[in-house]
């Protein structure tokens, strides 16, 4: 079903975007921090502990990245076989269900992003050891099976928490054991606002397309939950990412107050809690999906300030 009515203004058609301009609405750059971010977190306590590289930190960094977008590209691809991305829907237009990409390509284009995320993989074997190969492997089999597979488990409101693991505590302790390679209770701790903050991106991306996801048939938490119920999650995922960081910042032997550094982004967290409390139009909505991520990585860049400082 095509979604080409995303790129017209009434009767007169909108020239179509660029190869370019296409392929990186299809990597959904707005997504990117919430791969970023946790490494970044992961770097700095390394660095606290004096166990930095720069070949494991930019392997991780880069697989990171490619994970990510290979997630999304899986994603795009399953969503439009399965129907759920209709003419209706209010994020961004897909460019699978939308005809702008042939369906083969963003497979391809999916197996490409994973190989290459693969390769660090390779690399970090090879320098760090077969460990590594269990947390590559886990955290691509979830990028593919979350829409794809004959149980998605996106489908069955199971997302958030498979963001909260993969994008938070495996990422962050990941990141840290490739440059120490050592588990940590510390960045352990430091996972879990990460992973909050990584799952409250998804949750407006969720409640965003609560309708349309409902008639396809995916049962998000958004949607198990309800738009008004799903809204005090976010906010209160919010806070709990907050309150925790700064408990540990005085419970945590190894941290200090300074990681309550991340207040600074609190207002900017407040102002997106409000508007999608408020607001269920999909330009309002997207916004604050973009503003989510780039919270996400604001507060993980100060969180890692916190961390250098204790």
């Amino acid at each position: 079903m095509s979604t080409h009515a995303d790129f017209t203004s009434g009767n007169s058609p909108a020239p179509r975007p660029s190869a370019v301009r296409i392929w990186i609405l299809a990597a959904r750059p707005q997504t990117l921090p919430v791969g970023l971010a946790p490494v970044l977190v992961g770097t700095a306590l390394a660095i606290e502990q004096s166990a930095f590289w720069v070949g494991g930190f930019l392997a991780a960094l880069i697989g990171a990245m490619f994970i990510q977008v290979g997630a999304n590209l899986s994603n795009d691809y399953s969503d439009a076989r399965r129907g759920a991305d209709t003419e209706d829907r209010l994020g961004p237009v897909r460019v699978t269900a939308g005809d702008l990409i042939p369906p083969r390509q963003v497979l391809v284009a999916t197996w490409v992003s994973f190989a290459l995320a693969g390769l660090c993989g390779i690399y970090l074997i090879v320098t760090v050891g077969w460990v590594i190969l269990a947390i590559g492997a886990a955290s691509i089999v979830a990028g593919l099976l979350y829409t794809g597979g004959p149980r998605p488990y996106g489908y069955e409101g199971l997302g958030e928490v498979f963001v909260f693991l993969f994008f938070g505590l495996v990422a962050v302790t990941g990141t840290h054991y490739v440059l120490a390679e050592r588990f940590d209770v510390t960045a352990l701790a430091l996972a879990v606002p990460v992973g909050l903050m990584a799952a409250a991106v998804l949750v407006v991306n969720n409640v965003r397309d609560i309708d349309t996801d409902r008639r396809a048939g995916k049962r998000t938490l958004a949607v198990r939950l309800g738009r008004s119920r799903t809204r005090v999650m976010y906010a209160g995922m919010l806070v709990l990412a907050y309150a925790l960081t700064v408990i540990f910042g005085f419970a945590i032997d190894e941290l200090s107050p300074t990681v309550a550094l991340v207040l600074l982004s609190a207002p900017l967290a407040v102002m997106l809690a409000r508007t999608v409390a408020t607001h269920v139009d999909g330009p309002t909505l997207n916004r604050a999906l973009a503003g989510t991520g780039r919270l996400e990585l604001l507060f993980c860049v100060l969180l890692s300030a916190g961390v250098l400082l204790s």
